[in-house]
């Protein structure tokens, strides 16, 4: 006879905060980008960080995850920490983050390549993602937006 460990898979709420927006619905990447830099200070960070938003049905967030923090130029992501997050907080679609800690949104070919694969690991767990807002100093780019998703 062998001993087998079970386990229990929980999320555990770490803070809250609030946000003002004029509906609790992420209309638009403006709204996405108010969130993130509010929750994530995005725009101070000396290093690149992975956020995630986590959507319901409706588009109202129920989950804000830091899934990686990286160096001045560059941020470990791998599918599996980010629909790990979205699993967990039972999310229907998500919205990436990360800021660029040189103040330039402008993607990069990493961010771009990263994105798409992210898109088509989504699609398998039927979980959306609907943008990913890169942040610079005061501005930032969508990818929605620019046609890149």
């Amino acid at each position: 006879m062998i001993n087998l460990t079970t386990y229990k898979l929980m999320l555990v709420k770490d803070t809250s905060c609030r946000y003002e927006l004029d509906t609790k619905k992420i209309g638009s990447p403006k709204d996405a980008y108010s969130i993130i830099k509010d929750v994530f200070t995005m725009e101070t960070q000396p290093e690149e960080i992975l956020a995630l938003l986590v959507l319901n049905t409706k588009n109202v967030v129920i989950a804000c995850h830091e899934v990686s923090r990286g160096s001045i130029n560059s941020s470990i992501v791998h599918p599996r920490e980010v629909f790990k997050r979205a699993l967990l907080s039972n999310g229907a679609s998500i919205i990436l983050a990360h800021n660029h800690p040189s103040g330039d949104p402008t993607p990069s070919k990493e961010d771009i390549s990263i994105t798409i694969r992210l898109k088509e690991c989504g699609k398998i767990l039927g979980i959306e993602v609907i943008d990913h807002v890169i942040c610079g100093d005061g501005c930032f780019v969508s990818f929605k937006e620019r046609g890149l998703l």
